[in-house]
């Protein structure tokens, strides 16, 4: 555009020049030539004009008026010509001349979700020696020296070569003629694993972790240091440089190796098709016990892999899972079979708990110089048919016939106990018995003078009683004489007693009139209802 306007504008001032030459007026003439000259001027100040788009980054290119760069130089910096390190923001710049500049717009760079972008620079310093990557810097003072290339080739110092620092999600107004960009997905650590970065760049690390007793200590990384990382990546995504760093994924969660006989050696929980291909290439752990009996053992053996002990296991066994596993194999095997060496094969049979112990001890112990931790050695099926059969029969038959014969003793025993307990039952019913005869004579004897006491103080009682009435009697019948007392006594008794008096009886008098004739047939009377009362009891 800024060319077609500068074109236009030579062919216009040439047009009124041309045409002045035919006017014969000096003054006109004189007009077209400033005229000419006007639209020359103004065409070329238009054709300086560049304008750059918001989603654009303007490239300068100076082809005149300037030193050259020096040799090696990409970009200058300071006026010289070639392509330039300064780039055009978004909107109109002015006095960038067609013949001296060109200037050519390219698309921001735009980094979506999910990416990270790896850079690399066409120019700067030189790398250090035995470095393929830039020292990393500050996420701030890396997107300043990539958006101004100037002060990257300049006072920042910026190094030639792969950089280090990535481009995270947005948009850059870099210079391409400076900066490739290649994009590449985010690192994303899985839940129940951790991510342990090896960095290809810094200086050497200095890092020393213990690890065994007596075994050499692993050196880690620090940040800023080359090597294995000492701090692992927890779940989550980040912006790693995929090519500064080589990135292990490494499972935390806890994991169970079978050694059966049933599923063709151990498998893993877990693990990819091929890591549990080359696990099944194993078999069943055998052992041979100082008796000389040889039989399988079903083991299962759990792990894991703290997390703080992830870069421990890198760079002791790597970060594929076959080293690790071989490793384990090799110690479940040897542990098991050293074990079986020392005992029986009935105590080995028998003490499955000491087993497990023992052997959950040892191969913690020499696995913790791997960094990784057991958790538990758990025995199952101890031999076959085939191998302890035998054993085990006369072993059963044995075990039953002390059963058998600690149950007859048993047996015995509560026999004699029986016996015993029947005895003291006897004995106490007896004594029972003597103690209630004992209690009864008491109770007859008790009871024999409480008859005694009642009867003395009821013939006491009568006796009292009846001297008083005959007291009585006698001073009555010595005041109104005894036929008249007698007389009052009967009637007494009638009155008490409801004794009818009308006589059923016949009384005549004595021939010697000394009878009471009334007297007498009162006490017939009285007699006759006594009589009577009998009857009616009856």
């Amino acid at each position: 555009m800024s060319n077609a306007a500068l074109l236009l504008g030579i062919i216009i001032a040439g047009m009124c020049v041309m045409s002045a030459f035919r006017v014969p007026q000096k003054s006109l003439r004189i007009l077209l030539i400033s005229l000419g000259v006007a639209v020359l001027f103004v065409a070329t100040a238009l054709s300086s004009i560049r304008y750059v788009g918001a989603t654009q980054v303007g490239i300068v290119k100076k082809n005149a008026l300037g030193p050259s760069m020096p040799p090696g130089m990409i970009l200058a910096t300071d006026g010289q010509t070639g392509p330039q390190a300064d780039v055009l923001a978004p909107g109109w710049h002015l006095w960038y001349w067609p013949v001296i500049y060109d200037v050519e717009t390219r698309p921001l760079v735009d980094i979506p979700a999910d990416k990270v972008g790896l850079v690399e620079s066409r120019d700067g310093l030189p790398l250090d020696p035995g470095q393929v990557f830039a020292p990393e810097v500050t996420n701030a003072e890396f997107k300043k020296m990539i958006e101004d290339p100037k002060f990257f080739l300049t006072t920042g110092k910026g190094r030639k070569g792969p950089q280090s620092n990535v481009l995270t999600p947005g948009k850059y107004r870099l210079n391409p003629e400076l900066f490739t960009v290649t994009m590449v997905d985010t690192t994303e650590v899985p839940p129940a694993a951790v991510a342990v970065l090896k960095s290809n760049f810094g200086t050497e690390p200095t890092l020393s972790v213990k690890v065994g007793q007596t075994d050499e200590p692993v050196i880690l990384a620090d940040a800023g240091e080359k090597g294995i990382q000492a701090q692992p990546l927890q779940p989550g995504k980040y912006p790693v440089n995929t090519k500064a760093y080589s990135v292990s994924i490494i499972s935390t969660r806890e994991t169970i190796i079978r050694f059966t006989a049933g599923e063709k050696g151990y498998v893993e929980q877990g693990i990819s098709a091929r890591n549990a291909a080359a696990a099944n290439e194993q078999r069943e752990i055998t052992v041979r016990t100082s008796d000389g009996f040889t039989f399988p053992v079903d083991v299962r053996v759990e792990y894991k892999i703290e997390p703080h002990n992830a870069p421990i296991v890198v760079a002791k066994l790597g970060s594929e899972i076959e080293p690790l596993l071989a490793k384990l194999n090799s110690t479940v095997r040897a542990i098991f079979r050293n074990n079986a060496e020392g005992v029986k094969a009935l105590d080995y049979v028998n003490q499955r708990s000491t087993q497990e112990s023992k052997s959950l001890e040892m191969i913690a112990h020499e696995m913790s110089r791997m960094g990784v931790t057991i958790t538990g050695v758990r025995i199952g099926d101890v031999g076959d048919e085939e191998t302890l059969g035998k054993l085990l029969n006369t072993q059963r038959d044995r075990e039953i016939a002390v059963q058998e014969q600690i149950t007859f003793q048993e047996q015995q025993k509560a026999a004699m106990q029986q016996k015993e307990l029947s005895k003291t039952t006897q004995e106490a019913e007896e004594e029972k018995r003597l103690a209630t005869a004992s209690y009864e004579v008491k109770i007859a004897e008790q009871d024999k003078e409480k008859r005694i006491i009642e009867a003395k103080a009821q013939a006491e009682a009568i006796e009292i009683e009846a001297t008083a009435q005959a007291n009585a009697y006698k001073m009555i019948a010595d005041q109104i004489g005894r036929a008249n007392a007698a007389m009052i006594e009967v009637l007494r008794v009638i009155g008490e007693n409801g004794i009818e008096i009308t006589p059923r009886v016949m009384v005549t008098g004595s021939s010697d009139g000394t009878s009471n004739s009334e007297t007498v047939a009162l006490i017939g009377t009285m007699l006759d209802q006594m009589v009577k009362d009998a009857e009616d009891e009856k």
